[in-house]
């Protein structure tokens, strides 16, 4: 009858073994993927540079996501060079044409005084369990899960768009999270806005909101600003922040905090809601459009609080609505309208379009193109009134 040994030394001579100076000559010299199969808390003592961490009891269901290319050069290694034989057995069998084991393990490779490193402070026994699935995710794992408990996220209002981000975000572990609102909870509030609840009627959205997302998660951090968002105090709020997530109910509001994002270089996720429609978007500074770069829709245009019978929070004008917390004062911005898109916006796409402006050649001076006929005098065409640049009611946010 077959022992272990036996086994073991079958599985032995279809791996390819290197010693930890050979292993790391190969480090040196070229494109390597490199897996530690050890267990999590072996891997919490201390690792090679660059590894990922493959437990040798996840290879199977992992490797595909950690280590992709079956084409590379694989290395494994565990603490005494046994699991790491296993392991490298099991890929060759899941189509991995380049593995080697390293003999001697992590412990040899400690003793022969080459570099490894220690892991920073991990998450607390309370926290691998809470966050355990996440930990699962190969995209987002431990050090995703620390990254999301040093995030900072700002959150403009807290109603009906604010309420799921918030919740969701702060179950998710992000470790920080600002609200700009000014309302107080109100009974019609209730409907939509599920951070709140019937015994907060009157109260602060913020507080309401800080002791909800608490209760949920008291990992979090809750910094409430109970103000209205303005020209006045968005530097100082913003500039703490990662991100920010957009769920204002007013289009003053909406452009002065894209105005500021773009001077602060921050990303804005944004969000509206209006009836049975919704929408979202990431406004990224300098890597694409703005806010602005769309034209501005018109006051008259935009639906009103109680006439919109809306599910969850809108966006809308601020002289139709009265019930915003995160809305913007009207002595924000100028009743003067200007060309912000072509003279102010900052953005990646406005750029291209003037870069692409100066370089296109003259139509007086191309071969290919005829002039077109002019036009007589009198209104001017369609194409001739969607080509002016954009204009808003709303004066750029003061650089």
């Amino acid at each position: 009858m077959a022992t272990y040994r036996d086994y073991f030394s079958e599985i032995k001579k279809r791996v390819k073994e290197a010693t930890p100076q050979q292993v790391a000559d190969l480090l040196r010299s070229g494109d390597i993927q490199l897996a530690d199969v050890r267990e999590k808390n072996e891997w919490d003592e201390g690792h090679l540079p660059n590894a990922v961490h493959l437990p040798k009891s996840y290879v199977e269901q992992w490797a595909e996501d950690r280590i992709p290319d079956k084409d590379k050069t694989t290395i494994l290694y565990c603490a005494g060079g046994v699991r790491s034989v296993m392991a490298a057995d099991a890929l060759a069998k899941l189509g991995y044409s380049h593995v080697i084991s390293m003999s001697g393990g992590f412990n040899r490779w400690k003793d022969s005084g080459l570099p490894w490193k220690k892991p920073d402070a991990g998450l607390t026994p309370e926290q691998g369990q809470r966050y355990s699935r996440h930990l699962l995710i190969p995209e987002v794992g431990e050090a995703g899960q620390l990254q999301l408990l040093r995030s900072k996220v700002l959150l403009i209002g807290a109603g009906g768009l604010g309420s799921p981000a918030a919740l969701y975000l702060a179950a998710a572990g992000v470790g920080t999270l600002g609200i700009v609102d000014s309302d107080v909870v109100d009974a019609t509030n209730l409907q939509r806005q599920i951070l709140h609840t019937t015994e907060r009627v009157g109260e602060p959205k913020t507080e309401s909101a800080r002791i909800t997302l608490e209760a949920l998660n008291p990992d979090v951090k809750i910094v409430g600003y109970q103000e209205r968002l303005t020209s006045e105090n968005i530097d100082r709020i913003l500039s703490e922040y990662d991100v920010v997530v957009d769920g204002a109910d007013n289009f003053p509001t909406r452009y002065l905090l894209n105005d500021a994002s773009v001077k602060h270089n921050k990303p804005v996720v944004h969000g509206s809601i209006y009836r049975f429609e919704g929408q979202v978007t990431v406004f990224k500074p300098r890597e694409g459009p703005c806010y602005r770069c769309p034209r501005a829709p018109r006051p008259a245009c935009s639906a009103s609080c109680r006439g919109s019978s809306a599910l969850s929070r809108r966006t809308k004008s601020s002289s139709s609505c009265s019930g915003s917390g995160s809305r913007s004062s009207g002595a924000t911005y100028s009743s003067t309208r200007s060309k912000v898109h072509s003279a102010r916006c900052a953005c990646a796409a406005t750029q291209s379009a003037r870069s692409a402006a100066r370089t296109r050649p003259s139509p007086s001076t191309s071969t290919t193109r005829a002039s077109a006929p002019p036009r007589p005098s009198g209104r001017p065409s369609t194409l001739q009134r969607s080509a002016r640049p954009p204009t808003s009611p709303f004066a750029p946010y003061p650089e």
